[in-house]
């Protein structure tokens, strides 16, 4: 009897890991877009300086702005590991999430929903 109990709560428990890895759920559902006229514009990176904290929050990530203001009660784990990087060019932190890893694919297409336009050239 004891071994059915173990081998139906392993079971049980592997089921549930299994359907929390692949569901999603802490990630957010619905995103909006920013405005096409917002998203065509160009920032110096010292524009994206001036958005430097948690409640605006602008980010250069591989040549493009996001405003990330919205995204920061979202994100799965602790937000100041975003608000580090508020105001400042995150390519190689969003790149390696500060410890080698990449993010994931849906990382990525969530990311391109919060894109407000692109890094200008330094001048």
């Amino acid at each position: 009897m004891m071994r059915r109990l173990f081998i139906f709560a392993t079971l049980s428990f592997w089921l549930a890991v299994g359907g929390f890895a692949t569901s999603g759920w802490w990630l957010p559902g619905e995103v909006h877009a920013p405005p096409p006229d917002r998203a065509a514009r160009t920032y110096p990176l010292a524009e994206v300086a001036r958005h430097g904290e948690a409640g605006d929050c602008w980010m250069a990530i591989d040549r493009q702005v996001y405003d990330l203001s919205g995204y920061l009660p979202d994100h799965p784990s602790d937000p100041e590991v975003i608000v580090a990087w508020c105001g400042r060019e995150a390519t190689q932190a969003y790149q390696t999430k500060g410890r080698g890893r990449a993010h994931s694919a849906r990382a990525d297409r969530l990311l391109a929903a919060y894109r407000i336009g692109a890094l200008s050239a330094p001048r």
